[in-house]
């Protein structure tokens, strides 16, 4: 009971000042804001295409939008914008300005020519110096060789099905040949099964995923601001000993475990309340899925709060005065949440910048965080980065018990 008083004694010096209870509460919800806004969010679902813009002009005239047009519009790298006569006229600038990859001009009687000998071609403009371009025109040519494709496979099947007993008239043969080219176009628009090919890298072996906005920020700013909260922490324990707080209470019945565990469990708790407020703002108002393994979130989330109470206890062991908590605090906070990937991804940078963040009990922190919110991966995958949390837990709050003073 002591050292539940203890600790709501800290929580209640700490909470007391209202402008203190709103930085830690409106600051870290404000930068997790502009971190996601910096990162460009989440994949939400009114993010940029970031398919190659390329023009279509349809010169066709009297003809609907046609199957080439379908095709372009389900390319994975490319989508057509339609331009009007105005557009038409400076397409060629676009191109070499790179607002456009690539122009598809269509002539005239295209779709009809299609099933001739001879059929029409299509004018594609594109600077063949420009990577996107040569992106571009691959996609086109593929949509295009797609599109005779389905022609000769509507044209095979109509020789096949009147070989074996033959259409009526000239009607029914272009209606069977109609069904078929359309049912071939369907199929390229919607593949009953798609082969998704994936680079293997030391990174993928080791767990890394896709980079995302929202899954980098919430996280990596709920690591940091559990690190800031120190800053209030650590000053209740230095305020306490040098007023001669720490003093009078040595001469109660309490003994002296008891004072760092009531501090510890004040700074616990005061973390965790942070880290569930964060965890809520990040599901509801930014869409990160921690809800998807919650007792694994819950877990990181709990080991994460240990470690920072140990390293809270260790500032208080050392600092001397409030200027000292507010030094060391900020200088945890800065070291490691930018080695430790809370800040960006680690696999974006070198070699010897990895080997070092992985040294960091952040790392490990985002690790588990990220195994579930951006991978999808259960429980077991944030077993390894709990157990780092709580070594370095223990390790902290060993250093900081044989610091601790109680002059």
């Amino acid at each position: 009971m002591r050292i539940v008083d203890l600790a709501l004694k800290d929580l209640s010096q700490i909470l007391r000042d209202r402008k203190v209870a709103a930085l830690l509460v409106l600051m870290p919800i404000g930068f997790t804001v502009f971190f996601s806004m910096l990162f460009g969010g989440g994949g939400s679902a009114g993010e940029a295409d970031p398919r190659l813009p390329i023009g279509w002009i349809d010169r066709d005239i009297g003809s609907a939008p046609g199957p080439l047009l379908r095709l372009l519009e389900a390319s994975d790298a490319v989508r057509p914008v339609v331009l009007d006569e105005k557009g038409s006229q400076t397409a060629v600038g676009q191109v070499l300005d790179g607002k456009l990859a690539a122009v598809v001009t269509v002539p005239m009687g295209f779709q009809q020519l299609l099933w001739t000998e001879a059929p029409a071609k299509l004018q594609v403009t594109v600077d063949e110096n420009s990577a996107a371009g040569q992106t571009a025109y691959g996609a086109i040519d593929m949509a295009v060789a797609r599109l005779l494709g389905a022609v000769e496979s509507a044209r095979l099947s109509a020789e096949a099905f009147e070989t074996s007993g033959g259409f009526f008239d000239d009607a029914s043969r272009q209606a069977y040949l109609d069904d078929a080219f359309s049912k071939a176009i369907n199929a390229w628009q919607d593949p009953p099964f798609t082969l998704a090919v994936e680079q293997a890298s030391v990174a993928a072996s080791e767990g890394e995923g896709e980079f995302e906005g929202n899954a980098q920020a919430s996280p990596g700013l709920l690591v940091q601001f559990a690190i800031w909260s120190l800053i209030m922490s650590g000053s209740t324990v230095v305020l306490e000993r040098t007023t001669g707080a720490m003093q009078r209470l040595l001469t109660t019945p309490i003994r002296r475990w008891q004072i760092i565990a009531g501090h510890a469990l004040g700074m616990f708790s005061l973390t965790v309340a942070q880290e569930l407020l964060l965890l809520a703002f990040g599901q509801f108002a930014l869409g990160v899925d921690y809800l998807r393994q919650p007792v694994a979130i819950l877990l990181v989330a709990v080991a994460l709060a240990l470690w920072v109470v140990g390293l809270g206890m260790l500032i208080g062991a050392l600092a001397e005065t409030d200027t000292h908590v507010m030094m060391y605090s900020l200088l945890a906070m800065f070291l490691f949440t930018g080695l430790g990937g809370a800040w960006f991804p680690l696999e974006g940078t070198g070699a010897a910048f990895q080997a070092i963040g992985r040294l960091t009990p952040t790392y490990w922190a985002m690790l588990g965080f990220q195994n579930v919110i951006l991978r999808g991966m259960g429980l077991s995958s944030v077993l390894t980065s709990v157990a780092i949390l709580l070594a370095y837990a223990v390790l902290f709050f060993g250093l900081a018990v044989w610091r601790f003073r109680f002059e």
